[in-house]
């Protein structure tokens, strides 16, 4: 995928013509958002009709580090982590620490319309790159985007982001995440989400970055209220991504089966983030009347 900046043009009168800026989201004094913001919600330029919802679906959460690579100090390349999101063929990805630049192309518009796929990013801080948040990706048309603000510490800004998808008379709603470092903010941010009403609302995926160096109170309640659980040696390591240790990025399942769950490592994904892709083929329940699959994003 072939991302390209737009070139200053002269007008007739010879004078150049600035490409003008996307609108950047609310700040507040201290540079921070008011709160988090929907920011973009995309249908694939070149449509087509979707293809059918299976019962078997591919799911994929993904941190993709800012599109900075490795160690997120060199220059942004989005069309290397866009690759190895091409890699995954997944139904739905979520992304973690996606940045739309203020002023250049928007690479989440440009990997949506190659993928031909639709997308939805909440951006949850801004700074001067531009905005970061998450996105969710899917296949499917996004009815409807429902946030909840999980920011309980002052020094990360977090949101549950939820994309509902229509199927067979019912909905399902989106899940990634990315938790809070902290471990007593993690379990605050779980507790919340455990209690909302849209969360017990129908089966669920929950996937994303859940920052879980070591077992701790979020992941016990999540592996306590959860219908799939794992032990934590179960899960596949996914950082450092040259050579993964830690089981940070999961899939958890309640009212869905989970039939494969691994690391996507290949050579691209080594080298696209500090965080290796995670990919989940999951069994949906038969939907009757009144039963919906729901996924979450959490940014």
């Amino acid at each position: 995928m072939a991302i390209v900046r737009k070139r200053k043009s002269r007008g007739r009168i010879g004078r150049r013509v600035e490409k003008r800026p996307r609108p950047v989201a609310r700040k507040r004094a201290d540079g921070r958002l008011a709160s988090p913001e929907l920011r973009l919600l995309h249908a694939p330029t070149l449509s087509k009709p979707p293809p059918e919802l299976r019962r078997e679906v591919t799911v994929a959460t993904y941190n993709v580090h800012r599109w900075a690579g490795i160690n997120g100090r060199g220059p942004t390349d989005p069309a290397r982590a866009g690759f190895v999101i091409s890699e995954l063929d997944a139904d739905v990805i979520a992304v973690q620490e996606a940045m739309r630049p203020h002023r250049a192309d928007d690479p989440l518009v440009a990997l949506a319309d190659a993928l031909g796929m639709y997308v939805i990013f909440a951006a949850t801080r801004v700074h001067k790159r531009g905005e970061l948040g998450n996105a969710i990706f899917s296949r499917w048309p996004i009815n409807g985007v429902s946030m909840v603000d999980l920011s309980f510490s002052r020094l990360e800004r977090r949101a549950a982001v939820s994309a509902q998808i229509p199927f067979e008379g019912g909905i399902f709603d989106v899940v990634a995440t990315h938790l809070a470092l902290a471990d007593r903010t993690r379990h605050r941010q779980v507790q919340s989400l455990l209690e909302h009403p849209r969360f017990r609302g129908g089966p669920t995926l929950l996937l994303g970055d859940m920052n879980a160096w070591r077992k701790c109170k979020a992941t016990r309640a999540l592996e306590e209220e959860m219908q799939h659980r794992h032990h934590n040696l179960d899960w596949p390591a996914s950082f450092p991504s040259a050579a993964p240790v830690w089981s940070l990025d999961r899939v958890y399942a309640r009212g869905a089966k989970i039939l494969e769950l691994f690391a996507h490592e290949s050579r691209a994904a080594k080298r696209a983030s500090d965080h290796l892709p995670v990919v989940a083929r999951v069994e949906l329940p038969a939907c009757g009347a009144g039963r919906c699959l729901r996924f979450w994003v959490v940014t």
